[in-house]
This record gives structure tokens, C-alpha cells and sequence, in this order.
């Protein structure tokens, strides 16, 4: 992997908030049946792909849990948490609960990216119904909770780490999906494909309810 390059909260852009994504889900995920329920999962983990594709990440690790959440982990840079200048508020929080907000919009943080560029992980967020992130950078771990969209705990320090990357972990909304059960087929697949377009990384998914894995990379 490159050397770390800056990556910080004045790297991030801020163009809109999450006011429609759930009024109108399907314009932002395709729909809320079967498609749009697996699509969290890679707009999060898409998120990680652009970590590896810009040299920073090589470890994608996923979890379906036995409770329908998804626990999503890379060993990236970690999602800026220091403050963000005009949201005053913490840049992780920021990436969170604002659209369009993220470190794709100017071509210096991410010269390649995937996913909604920025969007993706601002929509998981407000279509779930509780999500927790992590994030492991300066040696410390940092901590935030949010439900359907909005923050429930301030950012805060839970420890010190030599880990690097950031850790998500969601529940999809029950109000807004027709199903929240994932399946591990169709999620396998699409990780083999991300692992066979992204040299060097390594993805592996977990079924915690039947046992299942599977690891891929190139």
C-alpha cells in the first residue's frame, strides 16, 4: 500500500442533506425490494474499494448477522473526525448525514472511486434503522450511533488502536424495506466481482446464521 497521503475534514464537500432519501428511497437505491436491500452493502463497501483503489486498504471484511444487521470492515485510512469548517460538526458525522457529502468531489483524496461518490454511505445510513460506525485512525478508536439518519450520540474516544479503517455496522429499516433478509449468494458474487476488478485486495464475507464464508482476491 502508497504512503498515507492527507486526508482530512477539509477534504470533504458538502452539497446537500438526507431530507428525500426517505420520502423517495427508490431514487437513490433502485428500489426497496430484494435489489435495493443488497445495494447497501455495496455502496458501503464500495466506500472501501476506493480506500484500496487509491492504495490505502487491502482487507474488506463483511458479517451478516443473525439478526439481519450487516457488519461492514476495511483497514483503510479511517473517515476523517476531526471538525468540518462550515458544517461545524465532526467530518465523520458530516460523511454520515449529509448527501453528497464525502472526499470524491475533487480530484486529489480519490483519483479513482466507485459507488454514488460520496452518497452512498449517507443513504445506508438514512435507510436503516440504526447504524454504528467505528473508525480507527491516530491511533485512537472513535465511535457514533445513529438512527434512520440522524446522530444519537455525540462522536467520542472508546479506546486506543493500532488498527487502521473503519468498521460499519447497520440494521435496514423494516419501515422502509419489503424484506431485510440478505442473501449470501448474491452478496459472494458481487464481492468475487470487486476482488477479480481491484488487485491486491482481499474481500471476506461470513454468514453468521448458517456458517457459511467464502474469501476472494486477486
Amino acid at each position: 500500500m502508497t504512503q498515507e497521503q492527507t486526508y482530512a475534514a477539509s477534504d470533504i464537500k458538502v452539497l446537500e442533506g438526507l431530507s428525500a432519501v426517505r420520502k423517495r428511497p427508490s431514487m437513490y437505491i433502485g428500489n426497496t425490494s430484494f435489489e435495493g436491500l443488497h445495494h447497501l452493502v455495496y455502496e458501503v463497501v464500495d466506500n472501501s474499494i476506493d480506500e484500496a483503489l487509491a492504495g490505502y486498504c487491502d482487507q474488506i471484511d463483511i458479517k451478516l448477522m443473525t439478526d439481519n444487521s450487516v457488519v461492514i470492515r476495511d483497514n483503510g485510512r479511517g473517515i476523517p473526525v476531526d471538525m468540518h469548517a462550515s458544517a461545524n460538526m465532526p467530518a465523520l458525522e458530516v460523511v454520515m448525514t449529509k448527501l453528497h457529502a464525502g472526499g470524491k468531489f475533487d480530484n486529489k483524496t480519490y483519483r479513482v472511486s466507485g459507488g454514488l461518490h460520496g452518497v452512498g454511505v449517507s443513504v445506508v445510513n438514512a435507510l436503516s434503522s440504526h447504524l454504528e460506525v467505528e473508525v480507527y485512525r491516530e491511533k485512537k478508536t472513535y465511535y457514533q450511533r445513529y438512527e434512520r439518519g440522524e446522530s444519537k450520540t455525540p462522536l467520542e474516544i472508546r479506546g486506543e488502536t493500532a488498527r487502521t479503517g473503519t468498521k460499519i455496522h447497520f440494521s435496514p429499516d423494516p419501515l422502509i424495506f419489503e424484506t431485510i433478509i440478505f442473501d449470501f449468494e448474491t452478496l459472494a458474487k458481487r464481492m468475487r466481482e470487486l476482488s477479480f476488478l481491484t488487485k491486491g485486495l482481499r474481500i471476506k464475507i461470513l454468514d453468521e446464521r448458517t456458517g457459511k464464508k467464502k474469501t476472494f482476491c486477486t
